[in-house]
């Protein structure tokens, strides 16, 4: 340990000031090298373009990221270092978020869900059929969620699913993301999607760019039907159509009309039901629009 005189007794001002100089000169290599360190140890970071909470498709992205697994899933990164993960209604444990680096740096970070309330919804004056289908209609009702289930289960490499989202749509919001359903005083499972009103025929466009891969022109609950693709597994389907303008396979860009609001299937009335999925988890449309 260096000691030195006591300044009150054997004062050395041009001795005190070099060692101040040389104890500042120590200091700062030091933090330069703790800097370079901490630089160098520490993987890029991962810029999280949505919040973790329940219902939400989180996308995160990184220069220089090549891959991510979610739980022990691979899932696919862009070139632009992007990747998405979809939280369901009633996500509640960590999630772990493996990340590698294209210099070999590895990481992981662990998301935990934010908790939040869903509304009770009631409707009533629904046909009764419609609440509680007739035998004969279990056949093509299985074939159509069939179907439906086939189309989430693509994994495309499109990327619309990292653009900023806009509204296929705009008008009242009659039913929201999660709301616990009571049809004609009956519960019924979890709401999935967002009840946009507007007229019969009001456009409705793409909220990203994508591709068609299901078109359907009346299936028995959700009418005139139509999924598009935005890529890594992310969907949206738009239910209740008046009218589809576009078909199968075809691409589409963000803003591109895709068909026209109706109230075809179970429907009460003239509305669009746009709803996101996450290979299997579904999630909350409303949380990826800006306010109306």
């Amino acid at each position: 340990m260096m000691t030195g005189p006591t300044p009150t007794t054997h004062p050395h001002p041009q001795g005190d000031r070099r060692v101040r100089t040389w104890g500042l000169v120590c200091v700062l290599v030091l933090g330069w090298f703790a800097g370079a360190v901490s630089a160098q140890d520490d993987p890029s970071p991962i810029d999280w373009h949505a919040e973790p909470r329940q219902g939400a498709l989180v996308v995160g992205q990184s220069d220089g990221l090549v891959d991510v697994s979610v739980d022990g899933e691979p899932v696919p990164v862009t070139d632009a270092g992007q990747f998405v993960l979809g939280l369901g209604k009633d996500a509640s444990e960590p999630v772990q978020v493996d990340a590698r680096w294209r210099d070999g740096r590895q990481a992981t970070t662990t998301l935990t869900p934010k908790k939040r309330e869903f509304q009770v919804q009631r409707i009533d004056g629904l046909d009764q059929d419609m609440v509680t289908p007739p035998a004969e209609t279990l056949a093509r009702i299985r074939a159509e969620a069939a179907q439906a289930r086939q189309a989430r289960q693509i994994i495309s490499d499109h990327t619309g699913f990292a653009q900023p989202f806009v509204w296929p749509v705009k008008g009242p919001i009659t039913g929201v993301y999660g709301s616990q359903r009571i049809l004609n005083g009956e519960p019924r499972a979890p709401h999935w999607g967002i009840d946009i009103a507007a007229s019969t025929g009001t456009p409705v466009v793409s909220p990203a760019d994508g591709q068609v891969v299901l078109v359907h022109e009346d299936m028995y609950f959700s009418g005139g039907t139509l999924f598009v693709d935005h890529g890594h597994g992310v969907m949206s389907a738009f239910l209740h159509l008046d009218q589809i303008d576009v078909d199968d396979g075809q691409s589409v860009t963000q803003g591109e009309r895709l068909g026209t609001v109706g109230a075809s299937g179970r429907a009460t009335g003239p509305h669009l039901d746009w709803r996101v999925s996450w290979r299997d988890v579904r999630v909350d449309a409303g949380l990826l629009v800006p306010p109306q």
